[in-house]
């Protein structure tokens, strides 16, 4: 019989362009994927890949492999998703995928409380801005602001939390020198992003060139530094004592905070502990995620 390991590092290759871009997605070093291919391609009699100067390129048979094998992979994680809903102990792996915001500036004080009520549980947080595909076991519970429901894949539960909204900022020195007569702020944004419509139609509206970040941690440093004005959602504009809302500006709506979870997956024990727990955390954060939690002048 196929080996499924040498078919997933098949999959990885084909999906990878290379054997480099395989070795690294599977932690794995380069001569490891080599052999599997190797093994592969005898077992089967057959080449599955080109070896060109700009990378692997699929053979016709390794073009009618693939197909299978992705069947193959889907079937794998049907499987292990279907066997992991039964498991109600309150033990093992628990993955979560959120916004880097979420995590280091609302939640991360949660999930501390979290491992201390249940310290068999092994938690691995996935900070960031991508999105985790739930039905292939990328994550097991994501997190994520979402703006319109309809959007979400439908095999997804959800349970809907606050609604979270984002405003102008910039520091409070700053905001004192331009009330008395200073240049105007610059925009900062995240590089990539821009200044968002409805900014831009905003009474805050800049002229002056943007000064660019990388992520949102530097977007939080330069507007702290007195660059400029930044959009930040409120529950780290008004929680951070540096930072002042530009008068005269409204709040603009992300979406609601969602916690999405799969089909089986949800119904193991420490996944329900788990979205129960952070659902209740949510709900009362909800006047700091829509801005209310403090006055500004």
């Amino acid at each position: 019989m196929i080996d499924w390991d040498d078919v997933r590092y098949f999959l990885a290759v084909a999906r990878g362009g290379s054997v480099r871009a395989a070795a690294g997605n599977l932690g794995v070093n380069h001569s490891t994927v080599l052999r599997r291919i190797a093994q592969l391609e005898e077992h089967l009699g057959a080449q599955m890949f080109e070896r060109l100067p700009s990378g692997y390129r699929l053979t016709a048979a390794g073009e009618e492999v693939v197909e299978l094998a992705s069947q193959m992979e889907a079937s794998s994680h049907q499987l292990e998703t279907r066997v992991f809903g039964r498991d109600q102990s309150v033990r093992g792996l628990l993955r979560v995928t959120l916004p880097p915001p979420l995590t280091a500036y609302l939640l991360m004080p949660d999930f501390a409380d979290f491992v201390r009520l249940h310290p068999d549980i092994e938690m691995e947080i996935l900070s960031s801005g991508e999105l985790a595909n739930l039905t292939n076991r990328e994550a097991d519970v994501a997190i994520r602001v979402v703006y319109d429901r309809e959007a979400l894949p439908l095999n997804l539960h959800g349970l809907k939390g606050p609604e979270t909204f984002g405003g102008f900022y910039l520091s409070g020195a700053r905001l004192a020198e331009w009330r008395a007569g200073s240049p105007e702020p610059r925009w900062i944004t995240v590089s990539g992003h821009g200044v968002p419509d409805w900014a831009r139609e905003a009474e805050a509206r800049i002229k002056n060139v943007p000064f660019r970040t990388t992520d949102f941690d530097a977007q939080l440093a330069a507007v702290r530094q007195g660059i400029g004005i930044t959009i930040l959602p409120c529950f780290v504009g008004d929680a951070d004592p540096l930072l002042e809302r530009v008068p005269d500006t409204d709040l603009h709506l992300y979406g609601s905070v969602w916690l999405l979870t799969q089909g089986e997956t949800r119904k193991t024990k420490r996944v329900r502990l788990f979205t129960e727990f952070v659902s209740r955390r949510l709900a009362a954060y909800a006047a700091l995620l829509s801005g209310q939690s403090i006055e500004r002048d």
